[in-house]
């Protein structure tokens, strides 16, 4: 079932980052009198973000309430399930746990876009059984997506089939994390070198098991040297639209300072094919900064 919120006739490519403000975002589209929420004027340009805060708490109510008074009618929120659950529980016996995720959240529940279940690397095909159970107790009215880094889901075998068959089944969305221009990229500054440390060095498959995939892409400090990583991205979410999808993509850096002009370079290529099909306003010193790439 495809929720309502997210039905729509239009093509739709939902884009964020993996935070909503950065010391370095300021002096550009983040700039605002004092007045306004960092989260208002991150939702002025951004349709998505990466709530990667719940993975490590629950946030309080009234903060709940605040982000839905902040963020637009248009913006998708997308919170990674709790570390209790995902790796120190591992789905199992986590059933408090999970019902109060949810019902933290549930006032935030028709500007939600995917609840991201990131599990670790341990996690392997002996565990399948466990991701099943745990994905039949979730609620059917909301939207799932799990990032799976056991190496063996990544070699195109049994496990793989397994693992894909089971989201299928589930309409739960795999998440690809694309690390290539990362990781081919021989900088050793320390900033990159703790990026490649805590990113896994995995094949990306693009691939669509339910309804909305996830695309998480981070480039070199130098954004521009892994954009050509970007093309067969540009490609896909198009297929992915046509079909009738609504895919969602996360840029990262590995300081994240310029992971919007990333973003936005994205959506300048996206949008040469189906116009406003991103949910994305663009700030004006971006746009003169995306002169100069063409």
């Amino acid at each position: 079932m495809i929720p309502s919120n997210l039905s729509n006739a239009s093509p739709r490519c939902y884009i964020g980052l993996t935070q909503w403000q950065h010391a370095a975002w300021q002096d550009n589209f983040l700039e605002r009198s004092s007045h306004i929420h960092v989260l208002n004027a991150y939702a002025r340009h951004f349709s998505s973000v990466e709530g990667n805060s719940t993975f490590y708490g629950l946030p309080k109510q009234s903060t709940v309430e605040q982000w839905y008074k902040e963020s637009s009618d248009k913006f998708r929120f997308c919170f990674k399930f709790p570390q209790e659950i995902s790796h120190q529980r591992q789905l199992t016996h986590c059933k408090n746990e999970t019902q109060q995720f949810f019902e933290r959240l549930a006032p935030l529940q028709e500007k939600l876009g995917l609840l991201c279940i990131q599990l670790p690397a341990a996690f392997g095909p002996d565990s399948l059984n466990d991701l099943e159970n745990y994905l039949k107790s979730l609620p059917a009215d909301w939207q799932y997506a799990v990032e799976i880094r056991h190496p063996e889901f990544f070699q195109k075998g049994n496990a793989e089939q397994q693992l894909n068959q089971l989201l299928v089944s589930q309409n739960c969305n795999r998440i690809s994390f694309d690390t290539r221009s990362l990781f081919a990229h021989p900088a050793e500054d320390a900033v990159s070198l703790k990026a490649k440390e805590h990113k896994p060095q995995l094949p990306v498959h693009a691939i669509s098991t339910g309804h909305s995939p996830m695309i998480r892409f981070i480039t070199p400090l130098d954004w521009q040297w892994g954009a050509p990583y970007l093309d067969p991205w540009v490609s896909k979410a198009i297929t992915w639209m046509q079909e009738g999808k609504t895919p969602y993509f996360f840029f990262h850096t590995p300081d994240n300072a310029e992971a919007p002009q990333l973003a936005a370079y994205f959506v300048q290529k996206l949008d040469a094919s189906l116009p406003g099909c991103c949910l994305f306003t663009p700030w004006q010193e971006q746009n003169r900064q995306q002169d100069t790439l063409f």
